[in-house]
């Protein structure tokens, strides 16, 4: 089976993010598939290079750039929803002319689009919410 996950929640404002990671791991181990999972909303901020959770808490952005590099998973940030929250990539960075880029390694920027194939191409779409 192919999911597509879509997560809303904030890394360590709500639960969203890391039940998310754990479903991923969870489908993953029991042999499926995920086609690819979509950051959106308060959600984009799990793909921040400058994330630094103090050391008693959980890395979710170094957990999901290692799942990301085990199993070459679409980490797809929605670029409306990052923007937004000044999340950008090298390439918005300058385009925007902002000082720097904080979009982390594994993560790639792209619109609702990706999301609507994404759902098409799936068998399942899991919402994990804020």
């Amino acid at each position: 089976m192919q999911f597509t996950l879509v997560v809303y929640g904030a890394p360590h404002s709500s639960e969203g993010a890391a039940t998310a990671l754990r479903f991923a791991r969870a489908t993953l181990a029991a042999g499926h598939s995920i086609y690819r999972v979509f950051f959106y909303a308060d959600g984009v901020h799990n793909g921040s290079a400058l994330a630094a959770p103090p050391q008693d808490e959980q890395d979710l952005l170094g957990q999901w750039q290692s799942l990301q590099q085990d199993h070459a998973l679409d980490l797809t940030v929605c670029i409306a929803a990052a923007q937004r929250r000044g999340l950008l990539s090298e390439s918005e960075a300058n385009r925007l002319e902002k000082p720097s880029a904080n979009l982390a390694a594994g993560f790639t920027l792209a619109g609702l689009g990706q999301l609507a194939e994404a759902a098409a191409v799936s068998d399942r779409l899991i919402s994990f919410g804020g």
